[in-house]
């Protein structure tokens, strides 16, 4: 489709390195996992920016995704109904997530949204985790 999806070349890439146990752990003998060096910020303030990046991650994730299927739908002539998309997913899937219902007010409210951090609710979230 000509998406770039970078959560779905990093999941392929990772079960790629996970079928070469013996290298793993071949390697896992020789290589060490270097200096680990001490945290002495302010651990709630770190929390709260992982939590901010991480939130801003998924979102992105859902974003390239939700492309792939407006791309998909385009060249397969399909009509989806993105905003109960998300409701699917949230009603019986292992992809549970609360945002879902702000992903369908998103699409409702336009459907013809081209990019999820375009819509102002994933917009101002994307701003405040970029303040990390």
């Amino acid at each position: 489709m000509g998406i770039p999806l970078t959560l779905i070349t990093e999941s392929v890439f990772s079960r790629c390195l996970s079928a070469v146990k013996d290298e793993r752990v071949a390697a896992s003998k020789v290589l060490t996992a270097g200096p680990v060096a001490a945290f002495n910020g302010d651990k709630k303030q770190f929390i709260d920016q992982l939590r901010d990046a991480l939130y801003a991650a998924k979102v992105i994730s859902y974003a390239q995704g939700y492309q792939m299927m407006r791309a998909a739908a385009k060249e397969y002539g399909w009509e989806l109904n993105y905003g109960n998309i998300a409701l699917m997913w949230r009603g019986g899937c292992i992809i549970r997530s609360r945002f879902l219902g702000n992903i369908k007010e998103a699409f409702d409210t336009n459907p013809e949204l081209v990019n999820l951090l375009l819509d102002p609710y994933f917009a101002e979230k994307y701003r405040l985790a970029r303040k990390v």
